[in-house]
C-alpha cells in the first residue's frame, strides 16, 4: 500500500521564542501546546489519502460527525526526549504504532501503518523541535497522536472516513514533588471495563468511565484509582491511567496479567524486561486485593510502585477506601528507584540502550 507524501504549511504566527522558553522552564502537564499539529486522513475507498503538518487550531467539526455520538476514537502518549548533543529521540514508537493499530481495530477504525505513525512524529519534530526541553529535571515533549471517526452521519456503523491527528506539548514530571509515594484510591463499586470489552484499547470511553472513582479519589487525597476486575471485584487489574507493579520481600515481582481488560503497557513491558534483566523472577498473574492486603500486613509485599509514559514509574505508598487503609511506605523502595533510573537513564542517553528501544527522530 503506498503512503501519501506529506505537506507542510508553517504557521504564520507561531509562538515567540522568548514565550516559548517561559512555557518550557516550568512546564505544565497538557496546558501548552505546540504551534503544529499533524493531520492524516483515510477514506474506506481509498486507503490514507493525505498526510499534512499544519498549523495549530481548532477541529471543524459537522454536529453530526461520528465520533461525537459513537466514540469511535483512540490515543496513544509517547514522549521525544533532548539528548545531551542536542539530538531528539522517542522511545519504542513501534509499540506504540502497533498497539494504536490493535485499539483501532477493536474499534472498528482503519489501523495506521507503522511506517506513517513514526514519520508523524519525526515530521511534527522537524516544525517544532524547539520545544523539546533540555533534558533537566524529566522535562520532555509529550505527543498525543489520537484517531478519530470524520464521517458526518447518524446511522449506527463503522465510518467511512477517519483522521489521524498528533498534537504536543512540552511536560515536566507527571507528580510534582519528586519521587515521593503518591496514594491510590481502591474503587470498590466502579468498574473501568469488563472481560471482552475495550479494556485493552486505548480508547476515551474507558477513561471516562475512570473519571468518576478518580473524583472520589481525589475527595479522600488519593492521586489515583485502582480498579479491580468487572466479574468479581476480586482481582487487581491497573490505575486509571498506569499499571502496577507488587514487590516482594524474597525479590520476586508480581503484576496483573495482560487479560484483555488492562492496558498493554509499554512501560510496563519495558519494566519486565528490566527486572528480568537483573535475574529477578517477574510472574504476571491475577493477584487478589486480598493477597495485596495480606502481604502488605504481613510485610511480604516490600514495595509497591505503578508505571506509564506520563509518569514513568512512581512508587505508591498507600492504598485507601473508603473501608480501610493498607500503608506501604512513605519512601521509594530500592528496587523501585533502581528501575526508575535505569529507564530514564536509557531514555535521556545517560544509560546503555541494550535492547535497542530508542529512535532518532532529529539529530
Amino acid at each position: 500500500m503506498s503512503l501519501p507524501q506529506w505537506k507542510v504549511t508553517r504557521s504564520t504566527n507561531p509562538t515567540p521564542d522568548v514565550e516559548r522558553e517561559r512555557i518550557i522552564e516550568k512546564p505544565v502537564f497538557g496546558a501548552n501546546l505546540t504551534d503544529h499539529q499533524v493531520v492524516c486522513v483515510w477514506e474506506k475507498e481509498k486507503g490514507w489519502v493525505s498526510a499534512e503538518v499544519i498549523p495549530y487550531g481548532p477541529i471543524m467539526m459537522d454536529p453530526s460527525s461520528a465520533v461525537l455520538h459513537y466514540g469511535q476514537e483512540i490515543f496513544e502518549g509517547i514522549k521525544a526526549y533532548r539528548h545531551q548533543d542536542g539530538s531528539i529521540w522517542t522511545f519504542r514508537p513501534e509499540e506504540n504504532a502497533k498497539r494504536l493499530q490493535r485499539s483501532a481495530h477493536r474499534m472498528a477504525l482503519p489501523e495506521l501503518p507503522t511506517e506513517l505513525f513514526i514519520e508523524s512524529l519525526r515530521q511534527l519534530i522537524a516544525v517544532d523541535g524547539a520545544w523539546v526541553p533540555a533534558p533537566v529535571d524529566e522535562k520532555t515533549l509529550y505527543f498525543r497522536p489520537f484517531e478519530i471517526a470524520a464521517e458526518n452521519f447518524l446511522g449506527v456503523r463503522a465510518a467511512q472516513r477517519a483522521e489521524y491527528r498528533v498534537i504536543a506539548s512540552p511536560v515536566g514530571p507527571y507528580f510534582t514533588g519528586g519521587l515521593k509515594p503518591v496514594s491510590i484510591w481502591i474503587a470498590l463499586d466502579s468498574a473501568r471495563a469488563g472481560k471482552h470489552g475495550t479494556g485493552e484499547a486505548k480508547t476515551g470511553g474507558n477513561y471516562a468511565a475512570s473519571l468518576l472513582a478518580q473524583g472520589e479519589g481525589y475527595e479522600n487525597g488519593c492521586s489515583q484509582v485502582m480498579f479491580l476486575d468487572a466479574e468479581t471485584a476480586t482481582y487487581i487489574e491497573e490505575l486509571g491511567g498506569m499499571n502496577l507493579f507488587f514487590v516482594y520481600r524474597d525479590g520476586h515481582v508480581v503484576t496483573p496479567s495482560l487479560d484483555g481488560t488492562i492496558l498493554r503497557g509499554i512501560t510496563r513491558d519495558s519494566v519486565v524486561t528490566l527486572i528480568k534483566d537483573r535475574g529477578l523472577k517477574v510472574e504476571e498473574r491475577k493477584i487478589s486485593l486480598d493477597e495485596v492486603r495480606a502481604g502488605i500486613q504481613s510485610g511480604e509485599i516490600a514495595e509497591v510502585f505503578a508505571c506509564g509514559t506520563a509518569a514513568v514509574i512512581t512508587p505508591v505508598g498507600e492504598f485507601k477506601s473508603r473501608e480501610e487503609t493498607l500503608s506501604i511506605s512513605t519512601e521509594p523502595g530500592e528496587l523501585t528507584t533502581s528501575l526508575r533510573e535505569e529507564l530514564t537513564g536509557i531514555q535521556y542517553g545517560k544509560v546503555a540502550d541494550r535492547h535497542s528501544w530508542m529512535v532518532k527522530l532529529a539529530d
